[in-house]
């Protein structure tokens, strides 16, 4: 066994790397992210990679470079891996707002139940008619936004931007509501 392939020297040059690129590299990570905590994930899972290549880090004179350059693809990786779960919860959220305002009939005072949806359909009624046509076709007819496409010859594309510009002014609406009841 060479003195590279022993695990205790292994683990000697490993720590001696870890040690000495650290700190900067933690901070280049919180530069990026504004977030301690993530960051702290990103750098973790970064020498946890690079320990699982000792080919790399045992021959590499640049290690430092490496090392940066692997924590920036985890870092683009990492953001654009929370961009796609929050459009995602985004997208769920918005997509039961009416849904779950409609069934909660029995949970909510009656009055109030009735003025939730005087005010949805009176957003609804001053929208432009096919925005209107198309979020009720989402919305009240529980039909997919490939069917809206399909049915009114329009995208798919199209149809997700009338939802997201519908629910936009609903939530708009109704957050002026609540804050002119309440305060």
């Amino acid at each position: 066994m060479s003195q590279n392939q022993d695990p205790i020297h292994l683990a000697r040059q490993f720590e001696i790397i870890f040690t000495t690129h650290y700190s900067a590299v933690k901070y280049f990570a919180i530069n990026l992210l504004k977030s301690e905590e993530d960051a702290e994930d990103i750098i973790q899972d970064v020498f946890a990679k690079l320990w699982t290549q000792p080919e790399v880090w045992l021959k590499n004179k640049d290690i430092g470079q490496y090392i940066y350059a692997m924590t920036k693809n985890t870092t683009f990786n990492f953001i654009k891996r929370k961009r796609v779960e929050q459009s995602y919860q985004e997208q769920l959220s918005q997509k039961y707002l009416i849904e779950d305002l409609l069934k909660s009939e029995d949970t909510l005072d009656p009055i109030y139940y009735k003025e939730a949806l005087l005010i949805i359909r009176l957003i609804l009624d001053r929208l432009p008619e096919r925005r209107r046509k198309v979020f009720e076709m989402s919305r009240i007819n529980n039909m997919s936004n490939m069917e809206i496409a399909q049915a009114l010859n329009i995208s798919v594309r199209t149809v997700e931007h009338q939802i997201y510009l519908t629910l936009l002014e609903i939530k708009k609406t109704i957050f002026i509501a609540f804050f002119l009841c309440f305060f």
